[in-house]
Parts: C-alpha cells; structure tokens; sequence
C-alpha cells in the first residue's frame, strides 16, 4: 500500500525582486498537487497583473471590512499597501487534499507560525549577491529611481529575518533554486528534514549587508 503523504502547507518569502514569485508560480504550475494561496491587496496592479490570478485586488475600504470580520489567516502592511492571506481558500485547499503555496513575507510568516496545528514549511530566499538583485529591480521599476531605492534601503529589515525559516535558498539560477525548493518539499511531505549550513548561510547574509 502507498505511504499517505502529508498535506502540508508551504511558505515562500524573499526581499523584493529576489523571484519568490516565479518560483511560486513555476511550482504550482509544474506540480498539479500544488495549489497557490492568493492574496488580496490594496495595491494596484501592475501590467500583465490579472485580478484573481496574481492577486484579488481590492480598495482599502474592502480589506478593512475583512479585518474586521476576522477573515485573514494573516495580513501586513507593506510599502503603504496591506497584503491578506484569506482563511476560506485556503481551508477548502487543505480539506480538498492539496498542498497550499504561500508567496508572503516575513510579517505574514510570523502570523501563520503562531496557528496551532498547521503543518507548515517556511522559505527564504537570497539574491547571490546585491547587483543581481539591482538588475532585477531596475528591469522591473524600469524609470521608478524612487521605488527601488524604498526597495533597497528595506531589503536589510527583510533579510534579517532569514533564522526565523525553516530553509534558506539561494536564487542565482532560477532552475536550480525551483528544483533544491522542490527537493525539500518532497522531503518534508515524507516526513524527513534537511539539514543546512548555518554557517555558511550566515557567510552570504553577512556579504548582502555589508
């Protein structure tokens, strides 16, 4: 008889413009048992963003009416703008059997941590060093000096935050990140944890914030 996998819940945080995104999405995308937790948001969006698929798009007016009604398993504010994870969704997920993607930060993370019972696994993820981490936010704010420096001076606040994860990844090649996220993944669904180099993780945290 086949061992009965976990149905586990798993978080991908990273300072903006790092691709916890991408890689949520290329998860979900790749694994049919995956399914993604959409946030709402009080922000716009931006080109090629779809309302229900990148995120629920909504006025402030709205996403207070749900805190209030204590609808969000999590929620944060995040440069001026609030991000909620609802709590429907995401039950319905778990109940349906399938194991539920959160692209969230560390803020959001903290609030899902302290719900008892859930089997949750947390990420974190790195740019390999600053530049690249430029590059990507110049290609996305393409003309928005202003954006990228607010996204710059909080990347060392969001960094810092990196011990409280289960796992640490590095970001330097997309393909190699997705496939060392999904091998944890695959590990922790059997019930088995990795180990990582502390150490050596520090070593590349510290060189990001030099």
């Amino acid at each position: 008889m086949a061992e009965k996998k976990r149905i586990m819940m798993f978080v991908l945080s990273s300072p903006s413009g790092v691709g916890k995104t991408t890689l949520t999405k290329k998860l979900a995308k790749n694994n049919s048992n995956f399914q993604i937790s959409i946030s709402h948001t009080t922000r716009k969006p931006r080109p090629n963003e779809i309302n229900g698929e990148d995120y629920y798009f909504v006025e402030q007016i709205e996403f207070d009416s749900l805190i209030k009604g204590n609808n969000f398993f999590e929620y944060a504010s995040i440069f001026d703008n609030y991000y909620g994870t609802l709590k429907d969704p995401v039950l319905k997920f778990l109940s349906a059997g399938k194991d539920v993607l959160f692209d969230i930060d560390w803020q959001g993370t903290q609030q899902l941590k302290q719900i008892n019972n859930l089997a949750l696994v947390t990420f974190f993820i790195l740019p390999p060093n600053i530049q690249v981490l430029k590059n990507r936010l110049l290609n996305r704010h393409k003309g928005q000096e202003k954006t990228i420096e607010q996204r710059m001076k909080k990347f060392n606040e969001e960094i810092s935050h990196w011990k409280e994860y289960n796992y640490v990844v590095i970001n330097d090649d997309l393909e190699d990140c997705y496939n060392d996220i999904l091998n944890i993944i695959n590990s922790e669904k059997k019930g088995i944890n990795q180990k990582q180099n502390t150490n050596e993780i520090k070593k590349v945290v510290d060189k990001l914030i030099e």
